[in-house]
């Protein structure tokens, strides 16, 4: 495959709407362990807000939430569609309005008729800005949607 084909299927890949199925939000990262520095390699799904590719999950502990607050660096593995292992820094986000924004694009978009996450609905903003992991995934210049 060609490089700008392979830099379009990722950017496409990348570039989630409303209707992307739970399929194509699924990817892997993996993260250097706190304690280990041991790689950990994990399923999770990411989301997008605007033109920005986000990583978070229900309420709740997340290894790879630790992980990456303590090693920022990780591979994300795209695997639907396209293959190709993107390297990104975390940027943890802490900032109340900041989570608040953020947080409330990915419950609105989770919270669609058609349920892209097969999660209990309605699921609540105030829930997820009470506990979620919410990080912005900060892709090496080569691999930004933008550049293809």
């Amino acid at each position: 495959m060609q490089e700008t084909t392979v830099q379009e299927a990722i950017r496409q890949a990348l570039a989630l709407t409303r209707r992307s199925t739970a399929r194509e939000r699924t990817v892997d990262i993996t993260t250097t362990g706190r304690r280990t520095g041991r790689p950990r390699r994990i399923e999770i799904w990411f989301y997008r807000v605007g033109e920005t590719n986000y990583l978070s999950g229900l309420p709740g502990e997340r290894g790879w939430y630790a992980n990456l607050r303590t090693h920022p660096a990780f591979t994300f593995h795209l695997k639907n569609g396209v293959r190709a292992d993107l390297p990104a820094t975390a940027r943890v986000i802490t900032d109340p309005a900041e989570r608040h924004r953020i947080l409330g694009e990915i419950v609105d978009d989770l919270n669609q008729p058609h349920n892209p996450a097969r999660i209990t609905q309605p699921t609540r903003l105030e829930d997820w800005e009470n506990g979620s992991p919410l990080v912005e995934i900060v892709f090496a210049r080569q691999a930004t949607p933008d550049d293809a």
